[in-house]
């Protein structure tokens, strides 16, 4: 019974050890951390970062996640995150050319309707201006000659393949022309008194 107690024992302690050794001998998961850089800087290299970014968002996360857990020496959850990483990178670069364009379609739907809105800005300024309402001509007319500008700028960028640009370009566009818009419309409105 003592030689079966000690035998017992011996064995609970040389399983202990070696499950000791072998998890401190765990290295951290260096060449699936490499592969998730390397995957992460193709995919910036095929715009991933500007045409699938909410993919690549989640690869760079899932890369940083996998850092931070080889600080903290849990390395087998830094390689899980470092080969989601790579995964991540290398599943968004073949979305590219088709969210690129779709893009480009809706840049080149969105055009004609800046267009047609600047158009109609001019023409309230004309109108504001006969009326001579207080508006500050110089600045509005300065802006919209910016913007025609902006437009030869942005078809150009289409025609170059820099269709996030010119994406980005137009939307902030559209929305300085609106407010401008709404902003004339409200000041050359008929103002109605209200009677007591």
């Amino acid at each position: 019974m003592l030689k079966r107690y000690f035998l017992c024992k011996f064995l609970v302690l040389t399983l202990s050890l070696t499950i000791a050794f072998l998890y401190g001998c765990a290295k951290p998961p260096t060449k699936e951390v490499e592969n998730a850089k390397k995957a992460i800087a193709e995919a910036k290299q095929k715009e991933v970062d500007l045409y699938v970014q909410d993919i690549y968002i989640k690869a760079e996360d899932s890369l940083k996640k996998a850092e931070d857990l080889i600080a903290v020496k849990k390395y087998k959850d830094a390689k899980k995150a470092a080969e989601e990483a790579a995964s991540f990178a290398l599943q968004a670069i073949p979305m590219v050319e088709t969210n690129k364009a779709k893009m480009k379609t809706g840049v080149e739907q969105m055009i004609p309707e800046v267009q047609g809105a600047l158009d109609e800005l001019k023409s309230l300024v004309a109108k504001a201006i006969k009326k001579k309402a207080q508006i500050n001509r110089e600045e509005i007319q300065s802006s919209i000659g910016k913007w025609e500008i902006d437009m030869v700028n942005i078809k150009d960028q289409l025609q170059g393949g820099r269709v996030r640009l010119a994406n980005d370009q137009l939307i902030s566009m559209k929305e300085q022309i609106e407010s401008q818009r709404e902003n004339l419309k409200a000041l050359l409105e008929p103002k109605t008194t209200t009677a007591k």
